[in-house]
Formats: C-alpha cells, sequence, structure tokens
C-alpha cells in the first residue's frame, strides 16, 4: 500500500483526524514563536522520535516559512548530544529531501 498514511487517517478516522487538525491549528495560532522557529522545533522533535517522514514533511514547510538549508539541517544535528548518531543519521537525508521537495 503506497497510499499517504495521513490521507489514509483522513480516509479511516475522520472524525479523529478532523479533531487532530483542530489540535495542529490551536498549535500554530499560539504566540511567542514565529511559523519558521516552530517548524525548526517540529524537525528536532521528529528526529529525537526517529520519524524521517515527520522531518521530511517539516522540512518542507520550514523551507516555505524562509528556512535556510543550513537553519533544517542544524535542527537535525541539534540532536546529536542528546538522542545519539543514528537518529541524525536516519533524518538528515529525509531533512535534505524535504528542503529540496522531494515529498
Amino acid at each position: 500500500m503506497n497510499e499517504n498514511p495521513y490521507k489514509l487517517f483522513q480516509k479511516e478516522c475522520p472524525d479523529v483526524a478532523a479533531r487532530f487538525n483542530d489540535l495542529i491549528e490551536a498549535q500554530k495560532s499560539l504566540e511567542g514563536l514565529d511559523a519558521k522557529t516552530k517548524q525548526l522545533i517540529n524537525i528536532a522533535i521528529q528526529t529525537s522520535n526517529r520519524n524521517p517522514t515527520g522531518v521530511k514533511l517539516h522540512a518542507f514547510m520550514a523551507k516555505n516559512e524562509g528556512s535556510s538549508r543550513d537553519e533544517i539541517v542544524g535542527a537535525v544535528v541539534l540532536n546529536l548530544h542528546l538522542s545519539g548518531l543514528t537518529p541524525v543519521l536516519e533524518a538528515l537525508p529525509a531533512a535534505l529531501d524535504g528542503f529540496e521537495g522531494k515529498l
């Protein structure tokens, strides 16, 4: 099955997906951090969680919010001393793919 997992989630669980989208919108509206910074933080969190798909998507969104390639790479590598080398090595190619729009 090559269907986009998020689209599958929306199709199979439309009510839960709608509420999840509401949560995302509420988080986006939090004041104090600009959209670019929020995306860079999401990249760091997804790296720590060993979620290359999440890293790729947030790298794409971070670029759209004005993040540079170096900022996106930095958000991944920031995890080196916290999460170790493996999560960074797993996330770095995904981050660069996202930055280049290879979704």
